[in-house]
Order: C-alpha cells, then sequence, then structure tokens
C-alpha cells in the first residue's frame, strides 16, 4: 500500500506528521458538510446521472456510483468538471491507482500493482500543474485565450474555475495558514488524493449498500421514501435542498448507519505497535503488526439483538449501540470526512427514491473481495416515478 500511496499518504504516516495532514482534512470537511456549493454540486450530478437513466430498464449500479462519486469528488477537490479533458484523464487513471490496492505487490510490467505505481505517478504528475497553475493565478492576471465549446483550452489542465469561487479542497492546502504553508508538493498530492479517495470508493459502495438492504427490507424503504417525500412537500417546485434538510433526515442517518455496520466496508485496519504494548494481559511487541478487525463489534452477537438482520429502527432504540459499533474508526484515526459522505449519500438517495422505483436482481448479493463488491456489480430493475419534481 505504500508504494502505492506514497509515503506522505494520511493512511501511512503517523504521529505529528499524521495529526497536521488530517486536521487539514477535518476542516475542509467541515466547511463543505454545510456550504450551499457543496450541496448544489451533489444534486447538479445527481440529477446528471437520473436522467441519463431514462429509457433504461436496468442498470450496473455499483458502477454507476462510483462514476457519481469520483466525478463529485474531482470537482469537489479540484474544481474540474466530469466532462473536461484532464478530468476523464485524472478518472481513468484513478480507477488504474485503485485496483493496484487488492493486488500482489509485484512490480513486474504489466501487473496491476506496476500499472497502479505509473498510474499514481501521473496523477501526481496532473495534480503538480493543476497547483502550480493555481498558484499563478493568484499571483498574476489570467491571460485571455480562446477555448473550444468543450472546454477544452489546448493545455489539457485548464479547469472551469480558479477554485477561490468555489471553496475547493485545493483552496485550502494552497491557503497561507501556518499549519499549511509549510507543506511541501507531494504532500499537497497525497492529501488531495486521499481526499478524493475517501469520498470515492467507499461512498459509492456505501450507496450500493443501502439500496441493496432497503430492497430486501420493504418497511424500511417505506419508511425512507416517506421522510424524503416530506421534506420535499415543504419546498417550492425545484428548490434545492439545504443543511436544514439534512438535518431533518433522521431515519435517512439511522438507515446508513445501519447499513455501515451491516455491509462492513472496512472490515479490518492496518496497524503496527510502535512501542510494546500491553493490552488486557497480552504484551504485543515493538514491531509487531496489529489488525483490529472492524467487523468483530459489528456483528456481535452479545451486543446487538438480531445481529444480522437490517434494522435501521435499532439506532433509536438502543441508547448506547454507538458504543458498540466502528463504522468508521475511532481514536485519532477516525474517518476525517465521514460527515461529508453522510451528507452525499443523503442527498444523492433523496432523488433517487422520488425518482425511481428499483428491484435488486435475485442472483445480487455483497462478498468480500476483501473490500466490499457485489456479485454482479448490483444490477438492479429501475422504473421511473413521473411525479418527481
Amino acid at each position: 500500500m505504500q508504494g502505492i500511496l506514497g509515503q506522505y499518504s494520511l493512511l501511512i504516516v503517523s504521529g505529528e506528521h499524521h495529526r497536521k495532514l488530517r486536521g487539514i482534512a477535518v476542516s475542509f470537511s467541515a466547511m463543505s458538510k454545510s456550504s450551499p456549493v457543496f450541496h448544489s454540486r451533489i444534486e447538479k450530478l445527481a440529477f446528471s446521472m437520473l436522467e441519463s437513466w431514462r429509457g433504461r430498464r436496468e442498470i450496473a449500479f455499483l458502477e454507476e456510483m462510483k462514476k457519481f462519486t469520483l466525478s463529485l469528488m474531482v470537482k469537489t477537490v479540484l474544481s474540474i468538471d466530469p466532462e473536461e479533458p484532464v478530468a476523464m484523464r485524472f478518472l481513468q487513471d484513478f480507477r488504474t491507482y485503485m485496483k493496484g490496492f487488492i493486488s500482489l505487490p509485484l512490480n513486474v510490467p504489466g501487473s496491476a500493482y506496476a500499472k497502479a505505481v505509473k498510474a499514481r505517478a501521473r496523477l501526481s504528475r496532473t495534480v503538480k500543474e493543476i497547483i502550480k497553475q493555481r498558484e499563478m493565478t493568484t499571483t498574476t492576471p489570467a491571460p485571455a485565450r480562446t477555448c473550444s465549446n468543450d472546454g477544452n483550452c489546448g493545455d489539457g489542465i485548464t479547469t472551469t474555475s480558479s477554485g477561490e469561487e468555489n471553496g475547493d479542497f485545493l483552496e485550502v492546502i494552497l491557503s497561507k495558514h501556518s499549519s499549511i504553508r509549510q507543506m511541501n508538493d507531494d504532500e499537497k498530492v497525497s492529501s488531495v488524493l486521499d481526499i478524493v479517495l475517501g469520498g470515492y470508493e467507499t461512498t459509492s459502495t456505501l450507496i450500493s449498500l443501502i439500496v441493496y438492504f432497503l430492497h430486501r427490507s420493504p418497511a424500511a424503504l417505506l419508511a425512507f421514501k416517506e421522510e424524503h417525500e416530506a421534506i420535499r412537500r415543504n419546498k417550492g417546485k425545484g428548490q434545492p435542498l439545504g443543511w436544514e434538510d439534512y438535518q431533518k433526515m433522521d431515519f435517512t442517518r439511522n438507515v446508513t448507519k445501519e447499513a455501515v455496520r451491516c455491509g462492513n466496508l472496512v472490515k479490518f485496519l492496518h496497524r503496527k505497535a510502535l512501542q510494546d504494548v500491553e493490552f488486557k494481559g497480552h504484551l504485543i511487541p515493538r514491531g509487531w503488526k496489529v489488525l483490529p478487525v472492524l467487523a468483530g463489534p459489528n456483528l456481535d452477537p452479545s451486543l446487538h439483538h438480531d445481529h444480522l438482520q437490517f434494522n435501521p429502527w435499532r439506532w433509536t432504540e438502543d441508547k448506547e449501540i454507538g458504543k458498540k459499533t466502528m463504522g468508521y474508526g475511532g481514536g485519532p484515526r477516525v474517518c476525517p470526512g465521514s460527515d461529508l459522505a453522510k451528507v452525499m449519500v443523503a442527498f444523492f438517495l433523496h432523488h433517487l427514491v422520488l425518482a425511481y422505483r428499483w428491484k435488486v436482481k435475485e442472483d445480487e448479493y455483497p462478498i468480500a473481495y476483501p473490500y466490499v463488491e457485489f456479485r454482479n456489480g448490483l444490477h438492479v430493475e429501475i422504473e421511473p416515478v413521473e411525479s418527481h419534481v
């Protein structure tokens, strides 16, 4: 993983270095989750995707969600629209980069690992070029240029905005704040890729798991739909969702937490003892690898009634359940972007449940490979709901 992620990845570094990089990610997440600009991006891409399904009877849902979340994260982090040439290259390289995570570390030509390492190098060059261009635009007036209708201005790197207008993540790491100013280019690149990685893979899978579990639980699906219909009734036609709407989505948040508990997006974590540790009478020697298995408490029958049953109501019935689960990790390494992901999930599902009815194919189910996948990519039969506005 280090060979692919790089030495400055948030998943690799520790100590003060980790606290600094994590603090940047947490600040951006806290700033963005209630931002109307971020909400607008989610809805714009959601509308575009849902409209692209018109006339189709079946879709490969997980693949569609990967397109949605990756496009959203590239827009949010770098202010690049999915249609831009640089975005297309970035998306292609990023998916090659991701495939290397579940490959043997054989750096030989043609292997998934070697392709991922090369893709990571190309991503690094792309991000550094964007950083260089952004820094130039903040210090000198941009020259007049002629661009084609498809947004290509001839250099393949130009984005549709400077980022300052939209408050993207790149703007944050290029700010003059003292804790950020000391970051070198490789740290900035790793921070960008970490944010995209965190918002892409697990978020797309989480949305897919929710669709899968809701299909198997008609009562939960009905309550879920009723909550979103009530929110939509209180808004004007075409009025966008806002932070106050998200705060009303209590059942949706419970559905999300239960999907995380049952689906176990991250089965275990990679850790290393930096010093001798004594835990419950056991000595863990310095240098030993430690793998906390998050699925353990999540599916422990002594902690959860009907532990294998998808039951969103347990999150209101059991006031202590938050202490019995490990959905997003814990301690100083708890997922810094979890709140941002929850908003992405809730807003997309709001429009999905009001725009379509769906039926999961009978031969579909989630598997660990080692990350969560679906047997056939979660093929779903869809039918539009014409009354959606």
